[in-house]
């Protein structure tokens, strides 16, 4: 018995040694794809501006300035312009005065925090549904994928502004000023993805000879799972959740342009974008900022996420 411990531990310091070797050479092949090295470098930039944002703010994002409208005939700041200057709003203000650029970086604090806690809820749902089908199989799998097929076919859109319409005059809809709906309305129609996948992985992973040595030691199921099945499974995951982020930013913005969103005086990107529309024609930065800002994150992640699918896949080990 003691020899047979000492052999799986030798087993799992080899695997681990053989783990890190392959996330090496990943991200080394991460690091040849420009276009993904781009990406990181903008994520990383707008995780920095959400959590740095309010202390590069000229200006509290719910706060008017009267003169600057005043000074602009009561419309909003021209952009770049001498009163602009001179008032201190670079990018200008919306028509109630509030500066653009501070409303910006709120936005890139929601975005960013719906890039985060969104995918938390996909995981926590995605994970253990998938394991336990792929995992126990029969009966359980059976229900556990019908599940997750009707959610699947359900119109992701339509089941989260029907979420929010429900909820958002509760407790529950108004907390964080709505972003906790919009976490869980998102969330809740993201999970199948991730759910498919790992029940995928754990079908095929099942069935390998370390699976089979540990069963014949003892090692309980929940043990297999959670220490060697899902770690074994983890690229995949983190290539579908990185790409399932643009997502729920496009999400989260037209939830906010339809007025389902965050709750002002909070200041989403799709927000920024519905109060600039009617300005469109003679103040066309209202619409533009916002409007760059949610492509410049979509097109990030995008290319973030195909670059980690490319590095993770084994088939492409001896293409680099």
């Amino acid at each position: 018995m003691a020899s047979e411990a000492g052999t799986l531990s030798g087993a799992d310091t080899v695997a681990t040694r053989r783990s890190a070797g392959v996330w090496r050479d990943a991200f080394g092949r991460l690091r040849k794809n420009k276009l993904a090295m781009v990406g990181m470098v903008i994520v990383i930039g707008l995780f920095s501006l959400a959590i740095i944002g309010p202390m590069l703010a000229p200006f509290p994002y719910q706060v008017q300035d009267q003169d600057a409208i005043i000074a602009n005939g009561f419309r909003p700041v021209q952009p770049f312009s001498q009163i602009a200057v001179q008032t201190g709003h670079l990018l200008g203000t919306d028509e109630l005065g509030r500066d653009l650029f501070s409303r910006l970086l709120d936005g890139a604090q929601i975005s960013m925090s719906v890039a985060i806690v969104v995918q938390i809820v996909v995981l926590t749902i995605g994970l253990p549904v998938g394991a336990l089908a792929g995992w126990f199989g029969g009966r359980l799998d059976n229900l556990l994928m019908r599940i997750t097929d009707i959610t699947y076919a359900f119109p992701d859109l339509l089941l989260i502004i029907l979420m929010s319409i429900a909820f958002r005059e509760t407790v529950f809809g108004r907390a964080m000023s709505g972003l906790l709906l919009v976490f869980v309305a998102i969330g809740l129609t993201s999970w199948v993805t991730v759910a498919r996948l790992v029940r995928g992985q754990l079908l095929s992973l099942k069935e390998m000879e370390f699976v089979e040595a540990a069963r014949a030691i003892g090692v309980r199921d929940r043990s297999i799972v959670t220490k060697h099945l899902l770690p074994n499974s983890i690229g995949p995951v983190i290539v579908a959740v990185t790409l399932g982020v643009p997502g729920a930013i496009l999400a989260e913005a037209t939830l906010a342009y339809i007025g389902l969103g965050v709750q002002a005086p909070r200041a989403s990107w799709g927000s920024l974008i519905n109060e600039g529309v009617r300005w469109i024609r003679s103040d066309t930065h209202l619409v533009l900022f916002p409007a760059i800002a949610i492509a410049t994150a979509l097109i990030a992640f995008t290319f973030l996420g195909d670059g980690l699918r490319d590095a993770l896949d084994p088939k492409l080990k001896g293409k680099q």
